[in-house]
């Protein structure tokens, strides 16, 4: 099956990375260069909700954290899985995500990009099984 998903990250050579293995798996892609772009993007009346967002914390502007706690406040992307992606692996980091109901959270240095692809499609899938 085929999914929708948003890509946000600062860095661009990242973005494309990811962005080129989901492609390359079927998937169709997003991609926003910090978390106002993102905002923006799905404040867009004609937006279809993605399937899921890969979000990284550290951007300039708007940071993850800011981004994930507007989408939960003005709901926007009902039913999306919204899965951390950020260098970022202290404790505390992880428990602000889980607190703003964050649906997953990947380390990228310890992530490679095929992995980041199955534990997307796993959060995504489990969010399946759970609605239907």
């Amino acid at each position: 099956m085929a999914y929708r998903v948003f890509l946000v990250d600062d860095d661009r050579f990242l973005l494309d990375l990811y962005a080129v293995k989901f492609k390359n798996a079927g998937h169709e892609v997003s991609v926003f260069g910090n978390g106002e772009e993102l905002l923006t993007g799905l404040r867009k009346a004609d937006t279809v909700a993605p399937d899921a967002i890969l979000l990284d914390l550290i951007m300039p502007g708007v940071g993850g954290f800011e981004a994930l706690e507007a989408i939960r406040k003005e709901h926007l992307a009902k039913g999306t899985k919204i899965i951390v992606l950020s260098n970022q692996g202290q404790d505390a980091d992880i428990e602000k995500a889980k607190s703003l109901s964050a649906d997953g959270y990947i380390i990228k240095a310890s992530a490679i990009p095929s992995e980041v692809l199955a534990e997307t499609l796993k959060t995504i899938e489990a969010g399946a099984a759970k609605s239907s």
